[in-house]
């Protein structure tokens, strides 16, 4: 059976993430040492729960640093799972859509009710218009927007629901548990 997995924000090999702070001043990755000790933990962790014929959703700024097709060639094939991607603003499409199966900007998962972004979406973005009914997008019934971007801090009021590494234990996030946001 096919499980289907979430995660974002993964920065591998990405130095300068470790210095980050939220918005309070809190590091965004405290008690590591390095990216690489960082890295370690997310394709241990990813690999724990992911399984080969699994679909992973990533929601963007997957990889940092020189020779980034170097990197996906020798590394990216050792994270189990079927890699889908949606877009983040650190991402390049051409060389991404080389190691994902599907490279989106947004995917609507229509069956859970889920909108996948990489930012959180504008309120006005997240409803779901109902076949034959005439309402103002303040009625609609919303899609849980689940989302990365912002780290540490928290998501907006709402149906939103962060996939961050940082919010989920450097690990992919099983998308029956997005349901309860």
């Amino acid at each position: 059976m096919k499980n289907t997995w979430v995660i974002s924000d993964t920065h591998f090999r990405h130095e300068a993430i470790l210095d980050f702070t939220d918005h309070d001043g809190n590091p965004t990755r405290p008690g590591f040492a390095n990216a690489a000790e960082v890295d370690e933990l997310i394709f241990d962790n990813w690999n724990s729960v992911v399984k080969s014929n699994d679909i992973v959703w990533h929601l963007g700024d997957v990889l940092f640093g020189e020779d980034k097709l170097g990197w996906l060639e020798n590394n990216f094939k050792k994270l189990n799972g079927r890699k889908n991607l949606v877009v983040g603003n650190h991402d390049n499409i051409k060389l991404m859509s080389m190691f994902f199966k599907e490279v989106k900007l947004v995917h609507q998962d229509d069956d859970r009710d889920l909108l996948f972004s990489h930012i959180p979406m504008h309120p006005s973005q997240t409803k779901r218009p109902r076949p034959g009914v005439r309402s103002s997008w303040e009625n609609m019934p919303s899609f849980i927007n689940v989302h990365g971007h912002i780290h540490t801090n928290p998501s907006p009021e709402g149906p939103y629901k962060c996939v961050c590494v940082e919010q989920t234990d450097y690990k992919p996030v099983h998308i029956d548990e997005l349901l309860d946001a």
